[in-house]
């Protein structure tokens, strides 16, 4: 946020008004005084109080500033409601708007560019580290449901013919869901395989298992 310049008849006249004009509290402030401001004599020569003032930016604030930018150059009216957790590691970011798929894209790679270029843009401007989480839609758990189904529904082929199936390119979150979905299965197996962005997960049968999987 850019400083706005404020003048009264004392500094702390100063900053209680520049309180009142953010909207915040002193703790949330940081000013520079600019003139300490002079009674004069008798009233005479008097000089007003002027500081620089600024309201403290905060993780929520550089997160909304920057998809704020991004949805006005795109055209777009995104309600961004933030929720930071208790340590302050996550943010969850949740978009509501009308066309949010538009946000999502193909198999919501709109949505994790958006979610990996907000990190790059907020890592710029905090020292610690904090994850910023991006959804709208409830897309993240529709989309985990419909991975969990896909990685039993493999397993079971796998388990019938025998065979190991490659599935389509997936990103790391996608894969780590497939591997979380099967790694309790005493009969299947899960690795990846192949270069960004065409990294694959394979399901195969364990070894030692054909026939209890083909009786399964």
């Amino acid at each position: 946020m850019d400083f706005i310049e404020v003048s009264a008849k004392t500094v702390d006249d100063a900053i209680t008004e520049s309180l009142v004009k953010l909207g915040t509290t002193s703790d949330k402030i940081e000013y520079e005084v600019i003139e300490k401001g002079s009674s004069g004599f008798l009233g005479i020569g008097s000089r007003p109080a002027v500081i620089k003032v600024r309201k403290k930016s905060d993780i929520e604030d550089y997160v909304n500033d920057f998809l704020c930018s991004v949805f006005q150059a795109m055209g777009m009216q995104v309600e961004i409601l933030i929720n930071k957790s208790e340590d302050g590691k996550i943010v969850d970011v949740e978009l509501k708007g009308e066309e949010m798929g538009v946000l999502i894209g193909k198999r919501g790679q709109t949505l994790d560019s958006l979610q990996y270029l907000t990190n790059l843009a907020v890592g710029k401007q905090i020292t610690e580290y904090v994850k910023v989480k991006i959804d709208t839609e409830d897309y993240r758990k529709r989309r985990r449901d419909t991975l969990e189904n896909l990685a039993k529904n493999i397993a079971y082929k796998v388990k019938r013919t025998k065979h190991p199936v490659s599935l389509e390119p997936m990103n790391p979150f996608e894969r780590r869901v497939i591997h979380s979905a099967l790694q309790n299965d005493r009969y299947v197996s899960t690795h990846s395989e192949g270069e960004e962005p065409y990294r694959h997960v394979v399901i195969t049968l364990k070894r030692n298992n054909n026939n209890k999987a083909a009786n399964s």
